[in-house]
């Protein structure tokens, strides 16, 4: 008995440091570090300001450790970049700006967003750069030599405040990519030229200049290559310990994916002409109700759409006038007077509508052909369907009557009246001559409510 009890407690003995390992290992299990990966794949604009806001946000409050942003960018809006880098610069946890995958490119506000980042990678055959802000106009404003300066007052002369105008521009995005290289210890020349001079560099040349931390090739060589470093979090000092953490994607909310459709440049365009066509159709056809439906809610959501995207006020309005013209050949035929320059203000407005200077936001230039080629189509139709009803005879008033072949229903004496059917009606009829019942003639001409018939000869028979 005392053997027994013995070897029952040697067991218990030996089974307590394994069951506080295994315990050790759930709680280690369970906090495990949990990295949030996010995704800005295309142009920068509201509807990428509005997903890093929400994801990043989800990813804080469900205890991420850090967020992996994942880059490919041409660029796109300052306004939209910039909310995105003060979210960065606010987000309570580390943010590991990725440029990814192989020929990705971190390109006019992506190279801001990149030098935004507490790390900053690239994966081979990727490039940054080309950051120079687009003026309002479309164009590139770049500093103006001395030189070449206006020999008038520079508060006078309307090419020295065009060139003031822009040397603004270009010392506020100098200065501000130049505070970001700052405040995370990266080259501030190299990012003054990206913005100056449209400079650029490939991963590797971007690792030798001190523009990015490192190079990875995949997303756990990233996690890998961050642990150890230490990164400034708002005024703290962060020791990262991210290898072989557990990554998590933060896909797009229902709401940033609608509004990534509808801001796209050719959608919003599209919305715009349809809702118009609807509200059209509906004037002209009214009591149908589903186009005039359809058309107001395509117009409301592509005005929206337009006034979150770089547009060009006077191509909305030339375009505008391009289709009041079209509408207004519909309406009033002109013999193509007015559909042919609706259509030139059309085209001309439809080019001027997006400001293609801004990397990533322009109508391609095929769907403005198509839609302008069905509606000079269209046009044609309409003055081709003119023409023709002009030279077709009347269907009614006295001159659809005239040359009518009727039936008479009983004889008529010369210059006496009888009754004639005349297109399923019952019609007096006068004739000059005498007639038999049944007797086949035509109208000649009306006078009130009696109309004067004389016999088909030979020559007036038909068909």
């Amino acid at each position: 008995m005392v053997r027994w009890l013995c070897l029952c407690g040697v067991l218990v003995h030996c089974a307590m440091p394994a069951r506080a390992a295994l315990a050790a290992a759930a709680a280690a299990g369970e906090r495990s570090v949990v990295v949030a990966q996010l995704t800005l794949d295309g142009p920068i604009g509201p509807a990428a300001a509005e997903y890093f806001d929400d994801a990043s946000s989800r990813a804080v409050a469900s205890g991420a450790a850090a967020i992996v942003l994942r880059l490919d960018t041409p660029g796109g809006l300052a306004e939209s970049m910039r909310q995105i880098i003060t979210r960065m610069l606010a987000c309570p946890i580390p943010i590991l700006v990725y440029v990814a995958p192989e020929g990705a490119r971190a390109a006019s506000a992506g190279a801001y967003i990149l030098y935004a980042g507490q790390i900053a990678a690239m994966a081979p055959a990727t490039h940054v750069g080309a950051a120079t802000p687009v003026s309002l106009e479309g164009g590139t404003p770049l500093p103006v030599p001395k030189d070449t300066q206006p020999a008038s007052s520079p508060a006078t002369h309307p090419a020295a405040q065009s060139d003031a105008e822009s040397q603004k521009v270009l010392n506020d995005s100098i200065a501000y990519i130049r505070s970001l290289a700052q405040l995370r210890g990266r080259d501030a020349q190299w990012a003054e030229q990206a913005v100056r001079g449209a400079a650029t560099l490939t991963a590797s040349e971007a690792a030798q200049e001190h523009v990015i931390d490192f190079v990875a090739n995949s997303l756990s060589e990233l996690l890998a290559k961050a642990s150890g470093r230490k990164v400034q979090v708002g005024d703290r000092t962060v020791t990262l310990q991210l290898e072989g953490a557990t990554v998590r994607d933060y896909p797009p909310s229902a709401r940033s994916k609608f509004l990534g459709i509808i801001t796209n440049p050719a959608i919003a365009y599209m919305l715009l002409l349809v809702g118009v066509m609807g509200l059209f159709l509906e004037a002209t056809h009214p009591g149908v109700f589903l186009p005039g439906i359809a058309g107001g809610i395509c117009l409301l959501i592509g005005l929206y759409a337009l006034q979150l995207l770089p547009v060009s006020y006077a191509g909305l309005a030339l375009m505008a006038l391009g289709i009041g013209l079209l509408a207004a050949e519909a309406v009033l035929p002109t013999v193509g007077a007015l559909g042919i320059g609706g259509a030139i203000a059309f085209v001309v407005g439809s080019v001027m509508l997006m400001k293609t200077g801004v990397p990533g936001y322009g109508i391609n230039l095929g769907i403005i052909a198509a839609i302008t080629v069905c509606a000079v189509g269209s046009l044609a139709l309409l003055v081709r369907a003119l023409f023709r009803a002009r030279r077709s005879r009347q269907f009614i008033g006295d001159e659809a009557l005239l040359n009518e072949r009727v039936e008479l229903l009983e004889p008529i004496a010369a210059g006496s009246e009888g009754w004639a059917s005349v297109r399923g009606e019952r019609w007096r009829v006068r004739s000059e001559s005498a007639l038999p019942a049944g007797a086949q003639v035509r109208i000649t001409q009306r006078q009130g409510l009696v109309l004067w018939v004389a016999p088909i000869e030979l020559g007036d028979l038909k068909g």
